[in-house]
């Protein structure tokens, strides 16, 4: 027989099995020896008082947990069907995966390096300031999320099977922890070889992935796409394309809209990324100076509504770095990842505000890339207050919402550097009033978060796509033309590596039905 009950256990207690049964025994009335097994199914921190483990637990009486976990097969696929990815993130890889389960053949085109030669790139982008325009952050085997902390929490639990896509992860090397925590990740250390691993599936059941393979053209015939153009030489045809780019592939918006395709402006956010030393973060959410054995490394999320907009922290890395997420040269962009340790003494989020249509009405020009000029114009400006290097623009805290010139910056994450600069004068005047409103919001909330060992690093922008490649709801195929399948967090349907990887899944669905 199994129950399942929710049991408390303190910190010191979270490994002592024994206890487990202790406290399901007194729940359940019955004798701890009766009890064969307690299988934790969900583990959350309480922190509102003295800091407790919240644990969902399925109780087993006079029979075994089962040991057999779900396991996916992925057959040899013949290539009868043939379907275009183009890009190998977490939508292009549960795409690809999806296929071969379907008996349709992937061919995946990735404009970045593996995942391990992509490592010598963001080297030389940390230390030399050298930016690879198709291998960085953003752009290469596994996507931007590879490195950047892997962090798995969802909230779109209705547009798939989320158990899937993390026991799927498990299968290629994945801790099972990421099945029971409430806000699992996997650590910007271990997500590559996991990526590898599922690029090794993908290659070993006949599907194909091209690296160094950037699309340059679309091949339409009749408003049907047939096909694409690799490097301005290569043609790839298929029965159908999934465009699974990411949200930083502006040349691939600008080919959409050479080729007429449609795509449209969409609300996204923009902001800063805000830094505090570690042990701050865990005194304030654990309420002691020492953070007690056990407890995992204290993260946060904050979200207020300012002047009718969203401000809110994206994107945390507790025990992290930051991280220069720029795909060009002459641009800033930061972003953030934690290893699987979390141990940096850092903390860091993105802190950023809703941006929508009449915010970026002055960058209209009659196209439908005025909210990605305003995101590019803001990455350009932080270069120049930079000094023309990735030395990121900063300022503490305090002085940006009192409105000073930060005279010394205290140390950060960031390798490639801080510049102090008045953030507060130079970024668009309705972020800075919404940012200081909720940077004092936040500190009600959590008090010391807004301190002058606190600091502001510019800028950070590529929350989501400043573009949408509109698709029916129905279909997942464009609006108008057939065979194109817009996917993932670059088409504006999703928000992270879950969600990404539940949208490749869904698009690979809709091929199969498009094609039958």
């Amino acid at each position: 027989m199994k129950q399942q009950i929710e049991i408390i256990v303190p910190p010191e207690k979270i490994y002592e099995e024994g206890f487990f049964r202790y406290i399901a025994s007194r729940k359940l009335g019955i004798k701890p020896e009766e009890i064969s097994s307690v299988v934790p199914v969900r583990r959350s921190v309480d922190a509102r008082k003295a800091p407790v483990f919240h644990l969902l637990v399925d109780v087993y009486i006079g029979e075994q947990a089962p040991k057999n976990k779900p396991r996916y097969i992925y057959n040899p696929v013949e290539g009868n069907k043939k379907v275009i990815i183009v890009g190998f993130g977490p939508s292009g890889m549960y795409a690809a995966l999806r296929l071969i389960e379907l008996g349709i053949k992937p061919i995946v085109l990735e404009r970045g390096k593996d995942v391990q030669t992509r490592r010598r790139d963001l080297r030389s982008l940390q230390r030399e300031q050298l930016v690879n325009p198709d291998s960085n952050y953003c752009f290469g085997e596994g996507g931007a999320g590879t490195y950047s902390d892997g962090k798995l929490y969802t909230r779109a639990v209705k547009r798939g099977n989320v158990p899937k896509i993390l026991e799927i992860f498990i299968q290629h090397g994945a801790h099972p922890d990421i099945l029971v925590d409430t806000h699992p990740h996997i650590g910007s250390n271990k997500l590559p070889k996991i990526i590898a691993a599922v690029r090794q599936t993908i290659l070993n059941a006949g599907g194909e992935i091209h690296h160094g393979s950037r699309v340059t053209d679309f091949i339409i015939k009749d408003n049907n796409l047939k096909g694409v153009v690799v490097n301005s030489t290569a043609e790839f045809l298929g029965d159908a394309v999934i465009l699974a780019a990411g949200h930083s592939a502006r040349d691939i918006f600008y080919l959409l809209d050479k080729n007429k395709i449609k795509i449209e402006a969409k609300p996204f956010a923009m902001g800063v990324r805000i830094e505090h030393p570690q042990p701050l973060i865990n005194e304030i959410q654990y309420h002691t100076k020492v953070k007690p054995e056990n407890l995992p490394t204290a993260n946060y999320s904050l979200a207020s509504n300012i002047d009718g907009a969203g401000v809110y922290s994206f994107c945390m890395c507790p025990g992290g770095i930051i991280v220069p997420a720029v795909t060009a040269p002459g641009e800033i962009v930061v972003n953030g990842m934690s290893m699987s340790r979390r141990d940096s003494p850092y903390a860091n989020s993105g802190l950023v505000v809703e941006i929508k249509e009449n915010d970026w009405e002055n960058e209209n020009d009659g196209t439908p890339f005025g909210a990605l000029k305003l995101q590019q114009k803001l990455e350009r400006h932080a270069f120049k207050l930079a000094g023309f290097s990735l030395s990121a623009p900063a300022q503490r805290a305090t002085d940006f919402v009192e409105g000073k010139f930060t005279q010394a910056l205290p140390k950060t994450s960031y390798i490639p550097g801080v510049t102090s600069a008045r953030l507060d004068e130079e970024l668009p005047p309705f972020i800075v009033k919404r940012l200081k409103k909720a940077l004092k919001d936040f500190n009600k909330r959590m008090w010391g978060y807004l301190s002058s060992e606190a600091v502001l690093v510019g800028v950070e922008t590529r929350t989501s796509s400043p573009i949408r490649v509109p698709r029916d709801r129905e279909t997942f195929m464009h609006v108008e033309v057939k065979g194109l399948f817009p996917c993932g967090e670059g088409a504006g349907y999703a928000g992270g590596i879950v969600s990404s990887a539940i949208d490749g899944e869904n698009c690979a669905d809709a091929v199969k039905k498009y094609l039958e």
